[in-house]
Parts: C-alpha cells; structure tokens; sequence
C-alpha cells in the first residue's frame, strides 16, 4: 500500500468512528431510510432546510466505509446551501463512477476528506456503500424542498 492509499485509510477509520453529525432532528422537513441489501448497511437520514441551509442528523450502521462516508459527508455539507450541495453531490458521484480512475485537482479539492473514497471506487460492491448516505441526503433534501 503506498503511502496516499493509506493516509486515505487512516481518514476512513477516523471518521467511521467519530460519527459527524449523529443525532436526529425535531420535526424534520425530510427525512429517508435507505439500506443497502447486498451488505446489510443502513441509515437513517433528517434534513431541515434553515434560511437556504442544510442542517442533517442521521443514525445508521453499517461497514466503515458506509459510517465513514456518511460522517464526512456530514462535515462537508452540514450549513451548506441546497446548491452547494448538488455540486458535492454529483462531484462525488462522478468520483465513484471513475471506477477508481484519477479526478482533478479541483474535484479533490471540492470533495475534501471525502476524496479519500476514491480508491474505494475501484470496487464496484463498495461503490453502493460509499453512495448510502448520499443517496439518503438527495433523498431527504428533496422531501424537505416539496
């Protein structure tokens, strides 16, 4: 393993365990339940949307990749705007359409510590781990925007 391969580890196993954003909101405006059935992994995700803003709260279980990129997630879009968060939305869904394949500069950028599933995107069975949280926001989002 070289030494990317495992700094982007070491930030999976860090966030699976520290859980950003884990909780439940009163009365959310949307909210969305998705499971992954070839793995078991499942969460729960709450969304309200403030003054133009995203505030989330989810509870789930799961791999470390499923628990890592939902916790990052949430760090990376919790505040953010509807807007801002289609662009993290669709950046990373590109990323894991890569298949592993390299990204810019700029959608690394963007993606912060949730470039580090790039690598997972090598391995199509992981692919709908990685994408559980996401799905379960666009989802809840566009509930809380009807």
């Amino acid at each position: 393993m070289n030494e990317l391969e495992q700094m982007y580890q070491e930030i999976i196993l860090d966030a699976a365990r520290e859980r950003h954003g884990e909780g439940s909101l009163t009365d959310p405006a949307g909210e969305s339940f998705q499971v992954n059935p070839t793995c078991g992994d499942q969460v729960t995700m709450q969304v309200n949307i403030e003054d133009g803003k995203i505030a989330l709260a989810w509870d789930g279980h799961g791999c470390s990749i499923s628990q890592a990129s939902i916790s990052i997630m949430a760090e990376l879009v919790d505040g953010k705007t509807v807007e801002e968060f289609d662009l993290l939305y669709h950046t990373f869904r590109h990323m894991m359409d890569q298949q592993g394949g390299a990204i810019s500069d700029e959608d690394a950028d963007l993606l912060e510590d949730a470039s580090a599933f790039q690598g997972v995107s090598k391995f199509p069975m992981r692919i709908k781990c990685a994408l559980l949280g996401w799905m379960a926001l666009r989802d809840a989002t566009d509930q809380a925007l009807e």
